[in-house]
């Protein structure tokens, strides 16, 4: 217990050295150190036993309607006042092109591509919706460069009000195939919506974190780095040895399904290098891997919430749905089952 505290107090250095060093005053309106835990009076914040339980967006994706303001409405119905917000949701708030490209479609093929199972009509295809993406693309990077932060300010009011923050942005705007200036917008729009850190994959690039590290230092911003099943005890070290501003999106339910047999000791050795941390039930590789139901995996959710509130731990745990919906159920019903998971967890 002790070693922990030393190292919340290690974080909190951390944070202000951060701050120094990317020139933002102590008497700013935020610290980041970490995400602080949000409370909106008159709102459900979901502050649980000090434990802030957020939920990325990503969770309403098979809902009808993906727009910001339904995606508000969805977190709204789930009692849910933190989250992770996807990019696509803002971007088209602030008027980003349409997508003419079939992503479902052009990602499927990839992976039958890479599995070495396409037919000669599914090559074309696949050339076809690569050229149509890369233009895409291209498009979208010049509406970026002309894009103000006005409409993102805006949105972050519109869910303010509704007693909903946003802790961290994921917009597709920090791969190796992004300009450096889309890079510094998603930064900045990350700033202007209110967040402390943008969430990507890990791009197993050391060039790549170092620039991303040093781009996010400018504007205060951390950079949280996501893992799948390639997510180890090590996996993280090298970013988080080139900048303070590199950062873990743990992902514990992958971290199980990896193999790793001690998923709440990445907890304890890393929380204060953890900007969120995502929830999902995922069993061992033994047991299938599957995302199933929460509580009926391998995950220990229960466990590392708890560890959460003993440790006061401050960077938000995430609900992320990814099991199958049951039939006669949809994203919010289940997303609010999560939550109450949660709920009696902290109990």
């Amino acid at each position: 217990m002790k070693q922990e505290k030393k190292g919340l107090s290690r974080r909190k250095f951390i944070g202000t050295t951060a701050l120094v060093g990317a020139g933002i005053g102590l008497g700013g309106s935020r610290l980041f150190a970490g995400p602080a835990l949000i409370k909106n009076p008159g709102y459900p914040a979901s502050v649980i036993s000090g434990v802030q339980i957020g939920v990325i967006t990503y969770s309403f994706r098979s809902m009808p309607d993906q727009s910001a303001e339904a995606t508000l409405d969805y977190v709204k119905q789930c009692g849910i006042g933190a989250i992770e917000l996807m990019g696509d949701p803002a971007e088209s708030f602030a008027g980003k092109p349409e997508n003419p490209v079939d992503f479902r479609q052009y990602y499927r093929l990839r992976r039958a591509e890479r599995d070495g199972g396409l037919s000669g009509d599914q090559q074309k295809e696949l050339a076809e919706l690569r050229e149509a993406s890369e233009a895409y693309n291209k498009e979208v990077a010049a509406w970026r460069e002309q894009t103000s932060m006005e409409p993102f300010e805006e949105l972050r009011r519109m869910y303010a009000n509704e007693g909903v923050s946003i802790y961290a942005f994921k917009p597709r705007a920090f791969g190796a195939d992004n300009t450096e200036a889309e890079m510094d917008w998603g930064v900045r729009a990350a700033k202007a919506l209110g967040a402390s850190h943008i969430t990507l994959e890990h791009p197993d690039n050391d060039s790549h974190t170092q620039k991303l590290a040093r781009i996010a230092a400018k504007h205060g911003i951390f950079v949280a780095y996501h893992g799948h099943e390639q997510q180890t005890p090590t996996f993280w070290d090298t970013a988080l040895k080139q900048s303070t501003f590199n950062s873990l999106n743990l992902d514990l339910g992958h971290y199980v399904a990896a193999g790793n047999a001690d998923p709440l000791g990445i907890i304890r050795d890393k929380f204060y290098r953890i900007q969120s941390m995502h929830l999902k039930d995922r069993q061992k590789p033994e047991n299938g891997k599957g995302n199933v139901v929460w509580g009926s995996g391998d995950t220990p959710i229960r466990e590392a919430l708890q560890l959460m509130r003993e440790n006061k731990y401050d960077f938000p745990g995430t609900i992320e749905l990814e099991y199958d919906i049951p039939e006669g159920s949809d994203a919010v019903a289940e997303v609010k089952k999560c939550l109450e998971f949660c709920r009696e967890a902290l109990s």
